[in-house]
């Protein structure tokens, strides 16, 4: 998911003072782009069968919908901040904005799977200018600290609700025809170009540093990799467990796309619900005991449906896991984040957050990328819902949200004594 790391402050005073007018406005652009880049995986997953079984393709090829999207944005989170500071954070968030514009009526437009597949790269690769340049810009354009932190909480908030708000946009979509999935989102971010270009400040571009050295630095700080690998693996089994429930209620259930967006809003509404509060909870409860129940919770989800031969019921078979799958994503990715933005100093910030969300895209892309290709060249008929295929895709997800909980038990075990350090 495209979603800004969860501030490590609990959020604005109560008595903070009300954003002046041109503030608000800002936020509103800034604000309305995140849940734009939010919406634009799930808007995907729920349309995924419908594209497939226009277009002809298997569930290995248009996977590849979902996961484009993933890999543009994963691709250009390092090398974007370079970018940025050669040409500006207004440069970039227009030019970025503008092309994203292009892309969704290309990618809505087109029945070529090449031309699909291409406008969704693209249109992460803009994701990952406009997302991590729109937290840059609130840092640097609210002075006060109170201010900053409103602006922060209004900013995660959007892209908290960004997915389920694409559920729901394909549920409705999806039924009459999959291309306005993509072409939806054109005219709003039309509108935001047009109103981001009289309220993004105009700034002078900052030094170009190589970066290089500090990520190859931040690879050898196992403080870093612990959350970026736990994160990588909890994203990853997150989009896999839905797309793969989205093929079977597709082709075994015979679902409508809202019917299965209606369905899938168990395991999404618990992250928009609690985005404005996420940074509260990791710091009453501490971030290292949150991964560890967000990972059990995970886990039991995927072992509860494993158990399955083929899923019949929804309220039997697939609530139970949509609830703990969603109700354990939401503590563990805030404390994930967390941990990624306490483990280094304040110079290497900016690119050990760029490096930990690289991961948490590679997870994106790979997870749901191997799911497919059980789906399509597995044990069985091949079919998205063959019980060999099914079952084995199931076991690795299993497989890897273990890993996911030990990587969660060995950074428990790893906490510094200190409790400040921790919650």
């Amino acid at each position: 998911m495209s979603r800004p790391p969860v501030p490590s402050k609990a959020g604005p005073s109560p008595g903070a003072p009300p954003l002046p007018w041109a503030g608000r406005f800002l936020l509103l652009v800034l604000a309305g782009n995140m849940l734009i880049d939010g919406l634009e995986v799930s808007v995907v997953v729920v349309a995924l069968p419908s594209i497939g079984a226009d277009l002809g393709l298997s569930p290995w090829q248009v996977q590849w919908a979902m996961g484009g999207f993933a890999l543009g944005f994963g691709a250009l989170l390092l090398p974007g901040r370079r970018l940025v500071a050669r040409y500006g954070h207004r440069r970039l968030y227009l030019g970025a904005l503008a092309l994203f514009v292009l892309a969704s009526l290309a990618g809505g437009l087109t029945d070529d799977p090449l031309l699909l597949l291409g406008s969704r790269i693209v249109k992460g690769m803009c994701a990952a200018l406009t997302a991590p340049t729109g937290l840059a810009i609130i840092s640097t354009t609210y002075e006060e600290a109170s201010a900053r932190a409103r602006a922060l909480s209004v900013y995660t908030f959007c892209g908290g609700i960004g997915f389920t708000t694409g559920l729901l946009l394909a549920g409705v979509l999806a039924p009459h025809d999959w291309h306005w999935t993509f072409v939806a989102t054109a005219p709003v971010a039309a509108v935001l170009l047009v109103l981001a270009a009289a309220a993004v400040p105009r700034q002078q571009p900052g030094p170009d540093h190589p970066i290089a050295p500090t990520v190859r630095r931040l690879l050898g700080n196992g403080a870093l990799l612990r959350p970026a690998l736990g994160a990588a693996i909890l994203n990853g089994t997150y989009l896999g467990l839905l797309s793969l429930m989205a093929h079977q209620a597709w082709n075994l259930l015979h679902w409508s796309p809202w019917q299965t967006a209606a369905a899938f809003l168990p395991a999404c509404l618990p992250l928009a619900v609690t985005a404005l509060s996420a940074g509260r909870v990791v710091a009453r409860f501490g971030a290292p005991r949150l991964v560890v129940l967000g990972a059990v919770l995970h886990l039991t989800g995927l072992l509860l449906y494993a158990r399955l031969d083929l899923p019949r019921s929804y309220t039997t078979d697939l609530l139970p896991t949509l609830a703990l799958v969603g109700i354990g994503f939401v503590p563990a990715f805030a404390a994930l984040n967390a941990q990624a933005g306490r483990a280094v100093g304040t110079a290497d910030r900016g690119t050990a957050t760029a490096t930990y969300q690289t991961a948490v895209q590679a997870g994106a892309v790979a997870v749901p990328a191997a799911v497919a290709a059980l789906l399509t060249f597995g044990p069985g008929d091949g079919g998205p819902v063959g019980d060999a295929a099914h079952r084995t895709a199931l076991l690795l997800l299993c497989a890897l949200a273990a890993l996911g909980l030990l990587v969660a038990l060995r950074g428990l075990a790893a906490r510094r004594p200190a409790v400040a350090d921790d919650r």
